[in-house]
């Protein structure tokens, strides 16, 4: 396996910790986006000489380019670019606040973007690299009250497919990695929770709130076979558009995929009722 450079965002826990350790355990270098210095400082101990903390919040997009171009001058060219950093909003959409949305999309889209746009010129120009989206089967499924999260999810799976298909003729590859349930904080110090207000919603709403809560810390995926099948397929020769972990979001997904298709069926002849009439 060629030795790599990769740039993963929030390295701090979940998976972007797990893929840090398994790269660098491969011999790859690392560089990893934290949110304050003590963390930055912990993640050089990870393996000296190997792994680079760089304190950035990806909100600061006046900030992304001048630490990429860090990363290129003085860690190595970036082959590998991982937009993990990310969190969930938990809220109906009618008990949502705009800011708290307009802040999801924030942090799990337009600072993957803004990661994107920064990187990108340095691999267009090598006509090589890798651009991998964490997203989540939540970019593709959805359960009730976590609307902003979702939206934000499907957000960015749309932008990864579009983008693929713009830089392939780059030599350049953007796959979309959409987990299931791993033991990770998302459920838990990482999730921010609108407060409850609105009791119509209280019996369909407050099981799956208790159901989420007991999960977490209990939940079936190991991160670190998480991030050793996303460097399968940073070396793969044909890497995937979308790759689902985990065998909950295989069946999620493949349910969502059958529903959709029993729907188009069903409203086909509206669905294609909507030409000029050819005399």
């Amino acid at each position: 396996m060629a030795t790599k450079t990769f740039f993963i965002t929030g390295v701090s826990s979940g998976f972007g910790l797990a893929l840090a350790r398994e790269a660098v355990a491969a011999g790859h270098k690392v560089a990893g986006t934290l949110r304050n210095e003590g963390a930055r400082a912990d993640f050089d101990t990870l393996r000296p000489g190997q792994a680079f903390g760089k304190v950035l919040d990806v909100t600061d997009t006046i900030a992304i380019p001048r630490v990429v171009a860090e990363v290129e001058s003085q860690i190595g060219p970036i082959d590998v670019l991982v937009n993990n950093a990310g969190y969930g909003y938990e809220g109906l959409v009618e008990e949502t606040p705009l800011d708290e949305m307009r802040r999801q999309f924030d942090v799990n889209v337009f600072g993957a973007v803004a990661m994107i746009q920064a990187v990108l010129p340095f691999m267009r120009q090598r006509r090589r690299g890798h651009i991998i989206n964490i997203t989540s089967m939540g970019g593709v499924i959805t359960f009730p009250g976590i609307a902003a999260y979702h939206g934000s999810k499907f957000a960015l799976e749309g932008i990864s497919e579009t983008l693929g298909k713009e830089v392939k003729g780059f030599g350049i590859t953007v796959t979309a990695v959409e987990p299931g349930m791993f033991r990770t904080d998302w459920a838990g110090r990482s999730m921010v929770r609108a407060p409850r207000k609105i009791s119509d919603y209280d019996a369909l709403f407050e099981p799956i709130r208790a159901a989420r809560q007991s999960r977490s810390g209990n939940q079936p995926g190991d991160p670190a076979k998480a991030a050793r099948a996303i460097l399968q397929i940073v070396e793969a020769e044909n890497p995937p558009a979308h790759l689902p972990l985990g065998p909950d979001a295989l069946k999620l997904i493949r349910e969502a995929l059958a529903a959709r298709e029993a729907e188009l069926n069903q409203w086909e002849a509206i669905s294609s009722s909507t030409d000029f009439d050819v005399n």
